[in-house]
């Protein structure tokens, strides 16, 4: 009998983890043990409360930065480059070979050019004409 399928515009949380939860198992007994660790600098107001920062993660000997943002009343102080710079060399310390990351922000493609990143994809055609880059990095 084929199983029920069923479409949605939104998932439990439930639902999102006995996915990934197979998923997983499924890449650890395909692609051997996963050595993921979640990787944050977070950048702080006078309040402490974060305003920015990245978030990414190591794994496999590489690390993903997921997101970099910096308030736009602290931009040009080179606190992007420093924020890269600090978890490029904590990917370092992890045994990570190299770093990849993805931008639709067409001013920031750039920066990470200028940082050593090379383009390794592109999507073209988003809504709105924008596109998403892939980049990476050998460290």
């Amino acid at each position: 009998m084929f199983p029920e399928l069923t479409i949605t515009d939104h998932f439990t949380p439930e639902e999102e983890q006995a996915i990934l939860d197979r998923l997983q198992a499924y890449n650890i007994e395909n692609f051997g043990p996963m050595d993921r660790k979640d990787l944050a600098i977070i950048l702080r107001d006078g309040a402490g409360e974060p305003e920015g920062g990245l978030l990414g993660r190591t794994g496999r000997g590489w690390l993903y930065v997921q997101m970099l943002f910096v308030p736009e009343h602290l931009r040009g102080q080179g606190i992007a480059k420093r924020l890269l710079a600090m978890a490029e060399e904590e990917a370092r310390s992890r045994g990570c070979v190299g770093a990849y990351l993805d931008t639709m922000n067409a001013l920031a493609l750039p920066f990470y050019l200028k940082q050593g990143y090379e383009p390794i994809g592109r999507l073209e055609g988003l809504t709105g004409g924008h596109s998403v880059t892939w980049l990476k990095k050998r460290l």
